[in-house]
């Protein structure tokens, strides 16, 4: 699989990147972990080399799952793993809310690198930013794990352009992590253009829109028990019947072009910018072998403009997040 380097900075990773968070979290029961060390080994052995966690996931035990696959071929491969919420390890769930004070930061630093069974954190995002607490603070805190050798490069999720420039300005931030798909484009108003200028590379979460943009989902799908579809707007089966019209648009261009719905999402990603890396998740090797052949799919700019024509005039149909979460992004 190609390489490409987040931003400017001198992290090089597969163009394509594994989401991992399903794999122990929010979608239905935790998976077998035989299962998803063998599935995690085997994108390696595909090519893929980044992988994205939480101690969130689970919480906690994907960040395990992920540390172990992984330990056997750790200078080989790239951990993203992420900060921010407050966590009760008694309680395994998050209760309190967000926290990015520098204390817990770097208490959170310790903990995932004993679970991750490594010495440095390749790249450490703020999960969530934090409104009581300044971002120059959590910038200065990871600035401190960079100067102590726990972690590489510094990255937020879900942030603003104003607040993605005041970290920058204390500790340069080479990724930001936000959902960016044929059915979310808010990034292209102001955070692509920002991080094009401030040389920050982007990875797209969701890029297959929770699922929905594969075509493996509509109005009559149920979802398992813990599947946090279940509770978003865009998921109610009335959203998912009107959202059906987008699916059908990306796959009149996948038989064209001899592709799935999801392979064409993905081209349309990977084609935007040559610092943008996508992170799809799944825990299924069929569909781990269908994104990866993704990179395959050669998208013309006609092809492009097309795409970009036909899903501008489609109004999606849903909030992306639940009240309560939507408060938190986009600060």
């Amino acid at each position: 699989m190609q390489k490409r380097h987040l931003g400017r900075s001198d992290l090089l990773v597969s163009a394509l990147g594994l989401g991992c968070m399903g794999m122990s979290a929010n979608q239905g029961p935790p998976k077998d972990r035989a299962e998803m060390i063998a599935l995690i080994r085997t994108a390696v052995e595909r090519g893929m080399i980044f992988f994205d966690t939480a101690e969130s996931y689970g919480p906690f035990t994907n960040e395990e799952l992920v540390g172990e696959a992984l330990a056997p071929v750790r200078n080989q491969v790239v951990i993203a793993t992420k900060f921010g919420w407050d966590l009760d390890p008694a309680a395994a769930r998050i209760h309190r809310g967000l926290n990015s004070r520098p204390e817990q930061i770097k208490r959170v630093a310790d903990a995932s690198l004993r679970r991750l069974r490594s010495d440095i954190i390749d790249l450490f995002y703020q999960h969530r930013v934090d409104p009581n607490v300044p971002i120059e603070d959590v910038a200065g805190a990871v600035r401190d794990l960079v100067t102590a050798g726990k972690v590489r490069h510094f990255g937020l999720s879900e942030a603003s352009a104003t607040t993605i420039r005041r970290a920058h300005a204390v500790h340069p931030v080479t990724a930001v992590q936000s959902e960016y798909s044929l059915w979310w484009r808010e990034p292209e108003v102001e955070v692509l253009p920002t991080l094009e200028e401030l040389g920050i590379g982007f990875v797209p979460f969701s890029p297959l829109g929770k699922g929905f943009l594969t075509g493996a989902i509509d109005e009559t799908t149920t979802f398992e028990r813990g599947d946090f579809r279940a509770v978003v707007p865009r998921f109610s089966s009335e959203a998912r019947r009107a959202n059906r019209v987008l699916v059908d648009a990306i796959g009149a261009v996948a038989v064209r072009k001899r592709a799935t719905p999801a392979q064409i999402a993905l081209a349309w990603l990977l084609a935007q910018k040559p610092w943008l890396v996508p992170i799809p998740g799944t825990s299924r090797l069929n569909r781990l072998e269908e994104n990866i052949s993704a990179t395959d799919v050669v998208l013309s700019p006609v092809d492009l403009r097309n795409i970009s024509d036909v899903v501008s005039e489609i109004a999606v149909q849903g909030a992306r997040y639940p009240e309560w979460m939507q408060q938190t992004v986009g600060r």
